[in-house]
């Protein structure tokens, strides 16, 4: 369902998010980018149907991306991704940084959130907002 948000009732595996598509531009930086940021989270491609590609871990994919089908215009998507601990967070950023992403947040504590809220936000090829995020202490 690529350019769809499906929030299941029921948590599972821990999350609450079934699965998030969102639309790009360029298909080919975007699966190179998220090839490369996911990989800290555990994440990787688990299905690739060209025009669309979903990631996860085995064997269900809950990100997918896919070509730009809605014609011109930009809406801003928001994705924050899970991450096992503090340490993925930074991976994750470094390899966001590492391949250009503009910087919205370095790595840090958001106690607006809640206390052991720690993230890092940058934007994909696409313009939209991206975060890892772990709620564990150091």
């Amino acid at each position: 369902m690529v350019g769809h948000v499906n929030v299941g009732r029921h948590w599972k595996n821990g999350t609450m998010l079934d699965h998030v598509g969102i639309q790009c531009a360029d298909m080919a930086a975007s699966a190179a980018f998220y090839d490369a940021v996911l990989a800290p989270l555990g994440a990787k491609r688990i299905m690739d149907f060209g025009e669309a590609i979903g990631y996860g871990v085995p064997s269900h994919p809950d990100f997918w991306i896919g070509t730009q089908n809605t014609g011109d215009g930009f809406r801003e998507s928001h994705i924050a991704f899970t991450a096992p601990d503090r340490a993925a967070v930074r991976a994750f950023f470094a390899a966001a940084r590492g391949l250009g992403a503009e910087v919205l947040h370095e790595p840090r504590v958001w106690p607006e959130y809640h206390d052991t809220y720690y993230g890092a936000f940058v934007r994909d090829p696409d313009g939209n907002n991206v975060e890892a995020v772990c709620h564990g202490p150091e």
